[in-house]
């Protein structure tokens, strides 16, 4: 039987916009016990899912001289730099390195659950600290692909199981959750089909120079609307990703990479990676990216050379889209505004 649609009968109180004040929202507002009931169930599902998959879960540091997210032309967000005993370092943005390491040490992937940073500032779409669901798997982005959307079904199931009557209080309805948890394979277009589509149009699709071409948020939208709400955009130019995706054999213009939009736009970001060390290298100098940080990495895919592919889904992100709610900056429990002090 169709769901009543309904108004939330809960509402976020804003209180980012006072963050001195905000432990004292969080304290008094049900938005808070709801959203703590919401991130509980993700931390169990996202361990049962991977656990039944025989991935292992890595215990790592947040601290990294090797920053990832970051290093691509077409990036739109920036690492954050600190002072460590004397000790310039970075804040990790993603420890996707790392779980390539791991996946050096378990056959069937690893993943985590932990907070990554950004230099950009907050707005409706980002924060500067949030959330990372990542894993790394053994196979090519096909197989990632299909690993996203297995999880994300779990997920989904896992929010209607346990977080049934928490949804509709802040969203009004389930309906969305429920068709996503039953559904099959998602839409998907290469990034030169999705040009195709928008018509190139500037306002839809930024171009940095040739060949480092990105979709705008608007873009983004519109490729949602065209499909359903949800639409994988695969293969795009390898200059506006970062360097660690693999090349396309077929034209190494393009990386064998995939963002997945809905809710906001790209929630989960998946990729294949250089297999050796050698396409390593010739990604490092593509991309104007300086070998001495990486040296390591480099190492490793030289002595160790294997085939992964990975992805991160930004956790905030995802409860947006099942909260139904349209600014991340209520999304978080405990505020960090990056270049503000902020107690607790």
């Amino acid at each position: 039987m169709k769901e009543l649609l309904m108004m939330p009968e809960i509402t976020a109180p804003r209180s980012w916009t006072v963050p001195e004040k905000h432990y004292i929202s969080v304290l008094e507002s049900p938005w808070y016990r709801n959203l703590t009931q919401l991130q509980d169930i993700i931390a169990h599902r996202t361990t049962d899912f991977w656990t039944r998959r025989g991935a292992r879960f890595l215990h790592l540091p947040i601290t990294t001289g090797s920053i990832s997210s970051p290093m691509g032309r077409g990036s739109d967000s920036s690492p954050v730099q600190v002072n460590l005993e004397g000790v310039p370092t970075y804040l990790a943005d993603s420890m996707q390195f790392m779980l390539e390491f791991g996946c050096r040490l378990t056959p069937d992937g690893a993943y985590y659950l932990m907070p990554s940073f950004r230099g950009e500032p907050a707005d409706e779409t980002h924060l500067c600290q949030f959330f990372h669901s990542e894993a790394e798997i053994i196979g090519g982005l096909d197989d990632v692909i299909q690993a996203v959307e297995d999880y994300l079904r779990h997920l989904a199931s896992g929010l209607l199981e346990y977080g049934r009557d928490a949804l509709i209080s802040v969203a009004g309805s389930v309906e969305h959750v429920e068709a996503l948890a039953s559904s099959g394979p998602l839409p998907r277009i290469t990034f030169e089909q999705a040009v195709e589509q928008l018509g190139e149009d500037p306002a839809l699709v930024k171009s940095l120079e040739p060949q480092c071409r990105s979709l705008t948020r608007a873009g983004e939208r519109a490729l949602m609307d065209l499909y359903g709400g949800y639409v994988w955009v695969t293969h795009p130019d390898h200059l506006s990703v970062p360097f660690y995706q693999a090349f396309d054999e077929k034209d190494e213009s393009k990386a064998l990479a995939a963002d997945l939009l809905f809710g906001i736009g790209e929630t989960v970001g998946a990729g294949e990676r250089h297999a050796n060390g050698g396409d390593l290298a010739r990604a490092l100098e593509l991309h104007d990216v300086e070998a001495e940080a990486y040296e390591w990495y480099s190492t490793m895919k030289y002595r160790h050379p294997q085939r992964t592919a990975g992805f991160g889904l930004g956790v905030e992100r995802f409860l947006l889209w099942a909260t139904k709610h349209d600014d991340i900056r209520d999304l978080a429990l405990l505020l960090r505004f990056n270049g503000t002090n902020i107690l607790p």
